[in-house]
């Protein structure tokens, strides 16, 4: 099948946040620009729009960017939302589900393939662990909702590959560009699209003392966990001052 109209919804994950790329808007690339260029490659008459923003949250997205994508009136849609929200310390993950069953219902509404993900599985990570259980409970209300709308499921959570770090971001918040390349492969077989991508080479990976890897989780608590959470305190978002990559529908070159 070809797609003509593709439009991208959702947070950084979206974005493309963690696969720089200075030539692009906002200076990254993403999967979501890689599926789009293997998409455009199949028909003369593709466009495609972005209008995901880091740091945003459900309602937000939900708020600011469904009616803007209804009205491009797209054949495919993507949208990752709600890690932002099961990051804060209370969430009603059942209301959030339904609102967001809401919302892929209308994007289904208009005839579009919608395709969502389920939350990465954060098992081996110290620091996402606590939270394990309200990723599990959300992946299984987004399947739910999935199937009572006719939306597909890019399962994440079963995606083990991304236990190793090599694939994400110095952050450890974000898929650095390995993350992302092994995403869009991910993307197109989920749709069933043929295509020529392959996996990035990983770096050697190096092994480390006990005092060096202690120094690197200060570092990063330094670096990135901090202001992570100074922001959530003072109320701010790492996009507050970000617009959408690809506002409108455009093609891709």
């Amino acid at each position: 099948m070809s797609y003509h109209r593709y439009v991208a919804l959702g947070d950084s994950f979206t974005e493309g946040v963690g696969d720089p790329d200075p030539d692009r808007p906002n200076g990254l690339r993403g999967w979501a620009d890689q599926v789009a260029e293997v998409l455009a490659a199949r028909t003369d008459d593709f466009a495609h729009a972005n209008l995901a923003i880091r740091g945003r949250k459900l309602d937000q997205v939900i708020a600011e960017q469904l009616e803007p994508a209804l009205a491009m009136r797209p054949d495919l849609v993507t949208v990752y939302a709600g890690a932002n929200d099961i990051l804060r310390p209370s969430v009603d993950l059942d209301a959030l589900a339904h609102r967001y069953e809401e919302a892929i219902g209308r994007l289904v509404g208009v005839g579009a393939r919608v395709l969502v993900w389920t939350a990465f599985d954060p098992g081996g990570s110290a620091v996402y662990r606590p939270v394990r259980g309200r990723f599990a409970l959300y992946n299984e209300l987004v399947r739910e909702a999935a199937d009572r709308q006719g939306a597909d499921v890019v399962d994440f959570w079963r995606l083990r590959d991304y236990r190793d770090w090599r694939m994400w971001d110095t952050d450890r918040m974000h898929m650095g560009p390995a993350g992302h390349r092994r995403m869009a492969v991910e993307v197109l077989s989920v749709l069933g699209v043929e295509h020529d991508l392959a996996a990035l080479e990983l770096p050697e990976q190096a092994s480390a003392t006990r005092r060096q890897a202690v120094a690197a989780d200060l570092d990063w608590a330094r670096s990135f966990a901090l202001p992570w959470v100074q922001r959530r305190l003072t109320g701010r978002s790492s996009g507050d001052t970000v617009n959408p990559r690809r506002p409108t529908l455009g093609p891709v070159t």
